[in-house]
């Protein structure tokens, strides 16, 4: 830990910066396992919509970088097109 006033202060901040962060990711994990949990499809739409929103508001706050936030998106629907097409068969 620090000692000089501006260490200390600079601790406070990355504890707050951290809280954050941790909000944002554990929204976006929640609503991923949610739209991956969905049974119907209109629960699955209103999920995946929710989840995307979730993953683009963490790149946006730079809580995951925007590439890793492509590929989020891009793994969860390629899931769910999986679900479609092997409950369609």
């Amino acid at each position: 830990m620090q000692r000089k006033k501006s260490g200390l202060k600079e601790a406070r901040k990355a504890i707050k910066r951290r809280e954050r962060n941790k909000y944002y990711k554990t929204t976006m994990k929640t609503y991923i396992k949610k739209t991956l949990e969905s049974s119907s499809k209109e629960e699955i739409d209103t999920n995946l919509r929710l989840a995307i929103k979730a993953i683009d508001k963490a790149a946006q706050k730079k809580v995951i970088h925007k590439n890793n936030a492509a590929n989020k998106k891009s793994k969860l629907v390629r899931k769910i097109n999986k679900l479609f097409a092997s409950s369609n068969k």
